[in-house]
């Protein structure tokens, strides 16, 4: 694996020395930031593999950050968070971040997350997902290439980060199927996420919108988890 480089975006100095030189000595290329407004700079000129964002900054607050970065593919996104509220991580988790961990922290533990990311980032990037043999699935007015990682709807590309693509893949090339959740978990972000099922259930949202009237085609099965709709 190429040396990953990692952007470390905390208005605390000690805070992003203690990252800088744990994940240093991980092997990771390291640069930091001490707001939002010079993390989005950064982005541009340091070119990141992964953000290790604090949420609460002056200027311009992580969640911001997330949104600005949305469209940027391929980028991880582990926030920190003082709060340990389950509404603010789901927010973090519906702008697109990866994961997220509340201070205080294990640094050991940020190391491991961050590495599970950047693992799973490759994997997403590599080529077809492992979850479909096949190169093209179709179901209904949606084509699904798991060779070049491209999912359409009625000849629309759609804009879809690894994980969401990953998910879509599963589901699709097992159309009618029905997978819990926590299969979804192990099959698409493995046994290393350190996150809840609540991840699935944002992900699913997700691609429903980006689905828009063809939402349908991924399905609830109630007390269970998810399916494609059955061709």
């Amino acid at each position: 694996m190429d040396q990953k480089r990692v952007l470390v975006v905390d208005d605390e100095e000690s805070i992003r020395s203690a990252i800088t030189y744990a994940l240093k000595r991980e092997g990771f290329e390291v640069d930091t930031a001490a707001d939002g407004e010079e993390a989005l700079q950064m982005v541009a000129s340091f070119r990141p593999d992964m953000l290790v964002l604090d949420v609460m900054m002056p200027r311009l607050g992580g969640y911001e950050v997330c949104r600005r970065l949305e469209d940027v593919k391929g980028l991880g996104i582990l926030l920190l968070t003082a709060k340990n509220d389950i509404v603010d991580k789901v927010l973090g988790l519906e702008l697109g971040a990866d994961d997220f961990m509340s201070k205080p922290f294990d640094i050991r533990e940020l190391v491991a997350r961050i590495k599970s990311i950047v693992r799973r980032l490759d994997k997403g990037s590599d080529g077809p997902s492992a979850a479909a043999d096949s190169e093209v699935y179709r179901l209904e007015g949606l084509k699904v290439d798991t060779v070049r990682r491209t999912a359409d709807i009625d000849g629309i590309s759609m804009d879809l980060t690894p994980k969401e693509f990953d998910l879509l893949a599963l589901l699709v090339s097992h159309a009618g199927r029905v997978y819990t959740r926590e299969d979804l978990l192990e099959l698409v972000w493995g046994m290393e996420y350190f996150g809840g099922t609540r991840t699935v259930d944002i992900h699913i949202q997700r691609l429903r919108k980006k689905l828009g009237n063809a939402q349908y085609l991924l399905q609830t099965v109630y007390g269970i988890g998810y399916k494609a709709m059955e061709k």
